[in-house]
């Protein structure tokens, strides 16, 4: 398992219609050896977690509540610590500020409260951030997370990418990696640090081309690993053994 080529570090697989089994036979073929399920509130935490015992050597999991559904916070906080506890990770929380589907400050104390939990279990955070870079940042400088702070789904420009690398974090790339009208994203990648890459998913959304159209799932990150060695001028072995080796470090071995 240590070899394994690749890794999905973000994968909802309960939002998949197909059954998990063949998503992860699919997935082990094209040389997708585990996944990251994380949850975004407590339903689906509870449903990541029930797939990882089912898998246990190939599906990791996280809780948390995103930033869509902030309001509940106060209501479901205490249930999404119980499971955190439980898990490989904390998230996929964060802040939204181009749907605004929850009001500021709802995010801002959801997203602050699990950033709290992170740290007070030394686990990794899985991390939602779109259109809310400066927050974010500003919230990940006040603590000290390191390469465990996890910028899920990264769309980032050069700028933001160099600011947040300077605080060790680590930055995890998508199929919007391989879109014709991604060049801004392509540049950003540049500047992520290889030794603080992932690969995801995002599954069953944001598929890679050529496949847009269709539900992603993990058996696609070997697409979207080698959209990265193009940007990075480097074999795909090099950026499958990156990442994987990436992964190990930052969610952790398996206990089976």
């Amino acid at each position: 398992m240590r070899d394994a080529a690749w890794v999905d570090t973000h994968g909802h697989l309960f939002l998949l219609d197909d059954d998990p089994t063949s998503v992860l036979e699919r997935a082990a073929t094209a040389g997708v050896h585990w996944i990251v399920c994380p949850g975004v509130d407590v339903t689906s935490s509870e449903r990541s977690r029930e797939l990882s015992a089912l898998h246990p050597a190939s599906v990791k999991w996280s809780a948390g509540l995103h930033p869509h559904d902030a309001e509940a916070w106060p209501d479901v906080g205490g249930r999404i610590a119980e499971l955190a506890a439980e898990a490989d990770a904390v998230g996929e929380c964060g802040l939204d500020w181009y749907r605004n589907l929850a009001p500021v400050d709802a995010q801002r104390i959801a997203f602050a409260e699990q950033l709290e939990l992170a740290v007070s279990l030394d686990k990794p955070i899985i991390i939602h951030c779109r259109d809310a870079f400066t927050d974010v940042f500003e919230a990940l400088a006040d603590v000290d997370m390191g390469e465990r702070a996890v910028l899920h789904c990264w769309t980032g420009g050069r700028k933001w990418t160099k600011r947040f690398a300077e605080l060790g974090v680590t930055f995890s790339f998508a199929g919007p990696l391989t879109y014709a009208t991604a060049d801004t994203l392509r540049l950003a990648a540049e500047h992520a640090p290889p030794n603080r890459t992932l690969l995801e998913t995002d599954a069953p959304y944001l598929t890679p081309e050529p496949k847009r159209g269709e539900p992603n799932e993990p058996a696609n990150i070997p697409i979207t690993g080698a959209a990265l060695a193009a940007v990075w001028g480097v074999g795909v072995d090099e950026v499958a053994a990156l990442t994987t080796a990436n992964a190990w470090r930052i969610f952790g071995s398996f206990d089976v």
